[in-house]
């Protein structure tokens, strides 16, 4: 019993001792009788510099056609003829698919035929007036009788051209889903036409940039099916509602249909082959693209099965004025863009050439202000700070840098680098790790460096800690022997 309480006696003062001694270890010496020195704080410092930073923001979009119709026929009938062959280019007022139009120029042959009594009967009305054989009512009668059968023949023709379905404007056509001989439907879906000489690039941004998104903007695209190559297009319209469910805003933007250019690849030797024969392959694009629009035409006549038939006009119908203003420009170019890409856009909003940056980690946010903390010589310190760091504990004699903190304003940040936009210079020194143990400025610093170890000045803070760990397993050595 008595040997167990020895053991017990002896463990605890051997924790007392070894906790007496780790105290000591760590307990700053006096320095020449001075009051105590002050340790420096372990910390990571870099340089302000300048660097090139885009004001910009990226959003995902889709490709639109600049222009695009589906074509449907506003009466219900059959197909006769096709005048366009799937994917082909076609022209504005060319005829795409003509419907069953048997009654309709029956009427019109009615129609001219009303008109030509009518024209008849006016002119010998007129001759009888002038001879004063019948009265001028007779007459008056004749020239409404000759403005109805007008237009009815103006309805007649109406009723013929609707038979008709006609290119709006140059562009491509899609593949049909209706055969010569089919029955269809008003409103049916027959033909696609797409305009893809230029297209659109629809894109949301947050509403934030509302005021900094503005017509002529240049943007740049990123195609996944293009991979490689860079795309330019500019902003054309903003949309001034804003989005109530996703707080957006809608732009649009105009990209012409070329095969791009091809991104710049820096820094690396062995990428620079690939990218210079990535043009190459591109440029081979429209190429491959045009060749089903050259036979286009003879495929378009094979389709076109039905007898060709004589114009309305040429059965003696006015001139169709809505035909007479289709002249749409473009539409020829087929280049290797399609609608309904998946787009990747970068708005560039403006571009800062000497932009003093700092890393992300060096900000110090506190009371709704930012701070940076630099590292300044001794002497550098401003006056107010140096007397008070006069009665603060002597520095060690080495100190080289001292803590400043500075109150900085903030502008664009990009890729883990902010902005300073006021309160720092290009070159000066600052703290990017180890600001939570400088509270105050003045205090001395000892830079450590990213993959090597501890200076000299932190060999004695190591050494108290393998002390500390010896003390600590005579500590456990003592009470391992007085469980036993």
């Amino acid at each position: 019993m008595a040997s167990k309480k020895m053991y017990s006696v002896v463990a605890v003062v051997g924790i007392v001792v070894a906790s007496t001694l780790a105290w000591w270890l760590q307990t700053p010496k006096s320095d020449t009788g001075a009051a105590a020195g002050v340790r420096p704080s372990g910390v990571e410092i870099t340089q302000v510099k300048k660097q090139t930073l885009r004001d910009d923001a990226e959003a995902v979009g889709t490709l639109r056609s600049s222009q695009n119709v589906m074509l449907r026929p506003e009466i219900a009938g059959r197909v006769l003829s096709l005048g366009f062959a799937d994917g082909a280019r076609v022209r504005a007022g060319q005829v795409l698919v003509q419907m069953d139009d048997t009654l309709q120029r029956a009427e019109v042959q009615q129609s001219l035929a009303q008109m030509s009594v009518a024209r008849a009967n006016h002119k010998r009305n007129q001759e009888l007036v002038a001879q004063s054989f019948i009265a001028q009512r007779s007459l008056d009668e004749s020239a409404a009788a000759l403005q109805v059968a007008d237009a009815q023949l103006g309805l007649s023709c109406a009723r013929l051209e609707r038979m008709r379905l006609i290119a709006p404007f140059n562009g491509v056509v899609g593949i049909r889903s209706v055969n010569v001989g089919d029955y269809v439907k008003d409103g049916a879906d027959l033909i696609n036409l797409e305009n893809i000489g230029s297209l659109y690039v629809d894109y949301r941004l947050p509403e934030r940039y509302q005021t900094k998104v503005m017509p002529g903007q240049t943007i740049e695209v990123k195609l996944d099916a293009f991979s490689g190559r860079l795309f330019k297009a500019k902003v054309e319209a903003v949309d001034p509602l804003i989005d109530a469910n996703g707080r957006s805003i809608g732009v649009r933007a105009v990209l012409a249909n070329t095969a791009g250019e091809p991104i710049a690849v820096g820094g690396g030797k062995g990428p620079a082959p690939q990218a210079a024969s990535a043009p190459t392959a591109s440029a081979s694009a429209p190429t491959v693209a045009a060749k089903p629009a050259a036979s286009a035409p003879m495929v378009a006549s094979a389709a076109n099965r039905g007898a060709a038939l004589p114009s309305p006009q040429s059965l003696g119908c006015p001139p169709n004025m809505f035909d007479r203003t289709r002249t749409s420009a473009g539409g020829e170019q087929n280049g290797p863009l399609r609608p309904g890409m998946f787009a990747r856009v970068t708005a560039v909003f403006a571009v800062k050439p000497n932009a003093l940056v700092v890393p992300e980690e060096a900000i110090v946010p506190q009371g709704g202000k930012q701070f940076v903390i630099k590292a300044v010589a001794p002497s550098e310190l401003p006056a107010p700070v140096a007397s008070a760091a006069a009665s603060a504990p002597v520095l060690p004699p080495d100190t080289k840098l001292v803590s400043q903190r500075v109150e900085v304003k903030l502008g664009i940040r990009r890729g883990g680098q902010v902005e300073i936009t006021d309160g720092l210079a290009e070159g000066d020194t600052i703290v990017v790790a180890g600001q939570q143990r400088l509270q105050k400025d003045g205090s001395p610093l000892r830079v450590v460096e990213l993959g090597r170890g501890p200076a000299n000045p932190a060999s004695a803070p190591a050494s108290g800690s393998a002390s500390v760990a010896s003390g600590a397993d005579a500590a456990n050595a003592a009470s391992q022997a007085a469980s036993r």
